[in-house]
């Protein structure tokens, strides 16, 4: 039995221990905010903040959560009463198809929640292991700079290396 403690709810699971997080709250918690991007953890889809930190739930096993709580993007509000990263996003249009969004939000959750005014430097290298395919970091951003207070960039070079950084990716 594994036991985990997801966005605030205590739960006992009957699953192998090896079971990605991610399958867990997908198959046997019916939450699906978080998706199956690449399986590798190179895109970020299936991010999840697991104690403090976003992680991708792709590559933890359930038994190695132990007793650190879970976090989705289902934990930050709903459709009718969205949490304030997801009313930026919604208002910058951050999402094209969508797919990414999620990990997105709780990538940048999990940064505001240990540092609400990081630096530019800052956002923009915590951000860089999710990736968008269809291209809208620079809306991405300007969503999460709303909700951080964090001036807009001054210069097209700035955009471009926003854009840059975080259209390379890279490892968690």
């Amino acid at each position: 039995m594994i036991n985990l403690t997801v966005n605030g709810v205590q739960h006992t699971l009957d699953i192998d221990p090896s079971t990605p997080l991610l399958y867990a709250l997908r198959n046997d918690l019916h939450l699906h905010g978080a998706k199956f991007g690449c399986g590798l953890g190179q895109c970020g889809a299936c991010t999840v903040i697991v104690g403090d930190k976003a992680a991708f739930s792709c590559l933890i096993p359930v038994s190695a959560i132990g007793t650190r709580a879970v976090r989705t993007i289902e934990s930050l509000g709903t459709a009718e009463h969205p949490g304030p990263l997801q009313k930026a996003f919604i208002d910058h249009q951050a999402a094209q198809c969508g797919y990414c969004i999620a990990g997105m939000i709780m990538r940048a959750q999990a940064l505001l929640d240990r540092n609400p005014r990081p630096t530019e430097g800052e956002l923009l290298d915590h951000m860089e292991p999710n990736l968008c395919r269809c291209g809208t970091h620079t809306r991405i951003l300007a969503a999460i700079r709303e909700v951080a207070h964090l001036p807009v960039p001054d210069t097209a070079a700035a955009s471009a290396a926003t854009y840059g950084a975080m259209a390379r990716g890279g490892a968690q």
